[in-house]
């Protein structure tokens, strides 16, 4: 029997609310291989914003690891509002319809589905692509208070994987990781290959 065909699909921002909520980091490059050691990976999809005009992210020496490590990465420039009845700065980002049209476009050629968000807007997506003989797995947590996934979509995926249980597979201690001060006093560790030009240009 043959190893079923699968594609990741990672909505950044929450992923980072729920491992931050869970207490721990995940180590991208272990996660890569825990799906590789479950089928045939075609595609692991990585989405986030980025603000526009901010000459330092802490996002950006990630996001140019994941793209140089077997990820493909979407980013999207977003810009800082006030908002008129708080006053306070926020952020417009929603990469949900780069994630909807990437998975909707490969849903031909996989026969599983890796949803890696808590997002119920994603539920009608999900039943879309179940629709086209797709299996669909979501990953988020319950453990929490409130729980990060929305009860609609952890009904409505044909599976639900809890991330507290994927913990030993792809997670880290946050102690363990290179934080973003070291990652400034040491760029040359973690930003190779020209990286840092090609985030400028990131569109």
């Amino acid at each position: 029997m043959s190893w079923p065909k699968i594609a990741l699909f990672i909505d950044g921002s929450n992923l980072y609310a729920t491992t931050k909520a869970l207490g721990f980091d995940i180590d991208y490059r272990r996660l890569l291989s825990e799906f590789q050691g479950r089928g045939t990976l075609l595609r692991a999809f990585y989405y986030t914003t980025i603000i526009e005009d901010q000459e330092y992210s802490s996002i950006r020496p990630l996001i140019d690891w994941l793209d140089y490590n077997g990820y493909t990465v979407v980013t999207k420039l977003t810009k800082e509002f006030i908002d008129a009845t708080t006053g306070r700065r926020k952020v417009k980002r929603s990469m949900d319809v780069d994630l909807a049209v990437n998975a909707m476009e490969l849903a031909g050629h996989v026969d599983q589905i890796v949803l890696f968000s808590g997002d119920g807007d994603f539920r009608s997506l999900v039943e879309a692509v179940q629709r086209r003989g797709v299996r669909v797995t979501v990953v988020s947590t319950l453990i929490t208070q409130p729980p990060m996934v929305a009860d609609e979509l952890r009904r409505q995926a044909d599976v639900f994987t809890d991330l507290a249980e994927l913990k030993p597979k792809v997670g880290r201690d946050p102690a363990e990781r290179p934080g973003s001060r070291e990652i400034r006093q040491q760029p040359s560790q973690f930003l190779s290959r020209g990286t840092v030009n090609r985030s400028d240009r990131v569109e």
